[in-house]
């Protein structure tokens, strides 16, 4: 027996009629890049947040990672993928083009996760290399670095998991 006022949970069908029906071609405002990738499993997380918050991924051109994203597509359609071939010459050309470049990584002048400001033009979340972190050619060309604060006795946090947690506070959804 369920109480008054306590919460229900919505149905399947419920939550397909109050979002959108298909998957986007390309949303193109706030991109997640892990340019750098170790892990195949992180790849299927973050094109499933993509999917949840609204963005599009930007990986590296190999042939291990359009398996690794064919495998961990859950949702199992088609996703916004972008390919990129050389990435800080990518990187540039974004920055370039006005996009506003944000590296998740612990960094001197890295704002914290909770003073991000949501993302009002197109932004480019860089995810660096789950042990090295975002090599320094990339840094440089940044326009700003968010960390994300821990308590807890590791030093950051898986990338997909960073990456998640960026990309719902930038889309606003946080």
């Amino acid at each position: 027996m369920t109480r008054p006022g306590s919460p229900r949970a919505r149905s399947r069908s419920e939550l397909r009629r109050q979002r959108r029906p298909d998957s986007h071609r390309c949303w193109d405002h706030l991109l997640l890049a892990p340019l750098w990738p170790l892990h195949d499993a992180n790849l299927g997380t973050l094109l499933r947040t993509c999917d949840a918050v609204g963005a599009c991924l930007a990986v590296p051109r190999e042939a291990w990672i359009q398996r690794a994203l064919e495998k961990g597509n859950t949702l199992r359609r088609r996703s916004c993928v972008h390919r990129v071939s050389e990435p800080l010459r990518w990187l540039d050309a974004q920055r370039r083009a006005g996009s506003r470049l944000v590296a998740v990584e612990l960094a001197d002048e890295a704002v914290r996760l909770g003073d991000l400001a949501a993302a009002r033009q197109r932004t480019v979340v860089l995810l660096g290399h789950e042990r090295d972190g975002v090599p320094p050619e990339a840094l440089a060309l940044v326009d700003e670095v968010v960390e994300i604060p821990m308590i807890g006795t590791g030093l950051s946090l898986n990338v997909a998991v960073a990456g998640s947690l960026v990309a719902y506070k930038l889309a606003g959804m946080l």
